[in-house]
């Protein structure tokens, strides 16, 4: 069953396409990685999904259906809500790891202390954190590593209990033992949660992913079962990319 349908989309930033009439479909419950060199399109693939091009004036054509409706009949903020995107520098909000976890639902909730305790509570569990923050939880959060703060955003996200969550390179820069619980927590989650990570380690995508997208220049050249694609690829370009022989 397809979460996300996207057909024919093209986006374009003034004169410049960085994508061309992309046409895929986005699994339930599967983690689908998004590869491809610099300036391939894979971020801007995921900011036309939940419609964060907008604040950067550009424009698309196509279609992309959530739930087999179109995002453009869903509320901006009902949108982010149920696709969430966390980037590859963490972005923590200033005050309390508790605090972070905590502002978006207050904001659209009515929430008793007791159900945002818990939900605090489950989210950074969720997240593959809470055993590391349970004491921690009035701490500023600008005080956690690097990738414990990425972990944070992630149960930042899943506290807003979102249907499909969107990664643009969330370990880049990070520590092998933190990507590999971030990793972990992905591969946890998918069971109730639909994923696509954009990566630029095919070794990530290859460990992790049901599926990988194959982008390069803004079109999309292959999409394949994984482990089909870095064995058997169709497209001489994505066998040159996952060789390393440019990218």
């Amino acid at each position: 069953m397809n979460k996300l349908s996207i057909r024919e989309l093209s986006l374009y930033y003034e004169k410049h396409q960085a994508l061309k009439k992309i046409s895929l479909d986005v699994e339930s419950n599967e983690i689908l990685a998004v590869i491809g060199p610099a300036s391939s399109g894979k971020s801007s693939l995921l900011r036309a999904i939940n419609r964060l091009y907008e604040i950067d004036y550009a424009r698309i054509t196509g279609e992309i259906l959530l739930d087999d409706k179109n995002i453009f009949d869903i509320p901006i903020s009902e949108l982010r809500r149920r696709i969430g995107l966390i980037f590859a520098t963490p972005v923590v909000l200033p005050g309390s790891v508790y605090k972070n976890i905590a502002y978006g639902p207050k904001l659209h909730r009515r929430l008793k202390k007791s159900e945002l305790d818990e939900l605090v509570c489950d989210a950074l569990k969720a997240g593959n954190l809470w055993d590391e923050v349970a004491d921690r939880l009035d701490d500023s959060a600008s005080r956690l590593s690097g990738g414990q703060q990425q972990r944070l955003c992630i149960a930042r996200t899943l506290a807003m209990q979102p249907e499909v969550i969107m990664m643009d390179e969330p370990c880049s820069g990070l520590d092998p033992i933190s990507t590999a619980k971030i990793e972990a927590t992905m591969l946890e989650l998918k069971k109730d949660y639909t994923f696509i990570l954009v990566t630029n380690n095919t070794k990530q995508a290859a460990r992790i992913s049901d599926r990988t997208a194959f982008l390069y220049l803004g079109e999309l050249i292959e999409l394949d079962k994984t482990q089909k694609l870095f064995t058997s690829p169709a497209d001489m370009k994505t066998d040159d990319y996952i060789r390393g022989r440019f990218g």
